[in-house]
This record gives C-alpha cells, sequence and structure tokens, in this order.
C-alpha cells in the first residue's frame, strides 16, 4: 500500500466530510434534549366533547339517507359527539371528506367537520378559545411526513407560547401539539440531522447518500492506514 497516498487521501477527504460528523453529533445531543424539553406526542384518542346516547333517534341507514348523494356507497360511519350532541360522520366513495347527519333530527350540516376539529383542539387545551389558521392537505416544513395523518386543521391558541395544535377529525385526536420553543427546536434538527433545508426531497436525499458514503470511504482509508503504517517486525 502507498501509505503516503492513503493518509493524504484520508486527509483531505476527512476534513471536507468532517462538516457532517458535527452535524450528526450536534443533532444526537438536541435529540437528547428534546426528548426531556418536548411532551410525547398526543395520544391518538378521540377527544370530543361526549355526547347523550339517548338522543339518538336515527339509525345508520336513515342518516345515510338524509346524504345530498343518490345512493351513496358508504365506507365508513362513526359516532361523534359534537357539541354534546351525536353526529354521524359518514364517509362515502365518491366524497372527500366525511359527511355529517344528526342523529337527533337527520339534519346534515356541512360545516360540521371543521366545528368537529374547533371541539377537539379546545378540549385538548383545557377549554381555550382557538382560531383556525389552515387546513393542510399536504406536509409542510413544520408538520413534516412523520406524523403521517392527513389532511388536518391548525388551531393557533393565541397565547404568549405561540401554541398551536394540528387535529385530525378521522381519528378524533391531535395530531401534534407544538409552540415557538417547540418548534425552534423541532426545525434545527430537521436541518442539521435530515439537511431540512433543502426543499427537494430527490437532491436531499441524494446529497445524504453522498455524505454518508464520503464518511464511510473516510473512516475505510483510516483502517487502510492503520494497517499500512503499523509497525514492522524485524
Amino acid at each position: 500500500m502507498n501509505s503516503r497516498l492513503i493518509r493524504k487521501l484520508h486527509r483531505w477527504l476527512g476534513l471536507a466530510f468532517s462538516i457532517s460528523v458535527f452535524m450528526a453529533a450536534g443533532s444526537g445531543i438536541l435529540h437528547n434534549v428534546m426528548t426531556r424539553t418536548q411532551a410525547p406526542p398526543p395520544q391518538a384518542k378521540p377527544s370530543g366533547g361526549g355526547m347523550d346516547v339517548n338522543a339518538i333517534k336515527l339509525t345508520v341507514a336513515e342518516a345515510v339517507a338524509k346524504l345530498p348523494e343518490e345512493k351513496p356507497e358508504v365506507q365508513a360511519v362513526n359516532l361523534r359527539g359534537i357539541g354534546g350532541q351525536p353526529w354521524y360522520q359518514i364517509y362515502t366513495k365518491t366524497s372527500r371528506a366525511p359527511q355529517y347527519v344528526s342523529a337527533v333530527d337527520g339534519r346534515a350540516d356541512p360545516a360540521m367537520d371543521q366545528a368537529y376539529a374547533a371541539e377537539i383542539a379546545t378540549n385538548f387545551l383545557g377549554g381555550a378559545a382557538v382560531k383556525k389558521t389552515d387546513f393542510l392537505t399536504a406536509f409542510n416544513s413544520e408538520y413534516i411526513n412523520i406524523f403521517r395523518i392527513l389532511p388536518v386543521y391548525r388551531f393557533d391558541a393565541g397565547d404568549a407560547l405561540d401554541t398551536r395544535v394540528y387535529v385530525s377529525t378521522t381519528t378524533g385526536s391531535v395530531t401534534r401539539h407544538t409552540d415557538r420553543q417547540r418548534q425552534f427546536e423541532a426545525t434545527i434538527f430537521t436541518n442539521v440531522h435530515k439537511l431540512g433545508f433543502i426543499p427537494n426531497k430527490d437532491t436531499r436525499d441524494l446529497v445524504l447518500t453522498v455524505v454518508n458514503i464520503g464518511v464511510f470511504l473516510v473512516a475505510c482509508l483510516g483502517i487502510a492506514l492503520f494497517v499500512a503504517t503499523r509497525p514492522r517486525k524485524k
């Protein structure tokens, strides 16, 4: 082996890729900090306002008949408590969003999905008033793909912490709870650990692959250099 060439390659490649090692180490430290400063993800359990089951007057079939669609192909039906009253949440094959029919009087209300989401957010935040600020059908820089569930409503509490929650009416729960400080830590982690500042996923994956190959190569050169420069027995 040419130890001089290996040493030179190891030195310059190590210098070129050392920044990725620093980023990985720094994000690892930040990850440990975040496990202590941030609460775990919310439990995926329904958190509506409850209901009076004795008020239910309509069967599922009768509720489906109240939909504006003609002969809808029903895929799922949930019974939700919204404002203390029972509502059928109905998913059909052709509808892009859940439809709501009152289990009390058969009234269909297209605005009930947002009202249900707001009630979930308010209950999660201990009764705090909330304001809808977004409706997401795709992931973005704050609500990233690790949260998996779409679509979701975003509600802001308007408090000093800049608290906001993301709500899925499909699961009937809050899927993400964050605020200014938590998001600051999460943004740093995403940018440093996953190169989130590169917007295009294909480009980001390519850069991560090249960087990791480079680090692997530097490690291999270090091993080769150790072997090439080991003391020789006389």
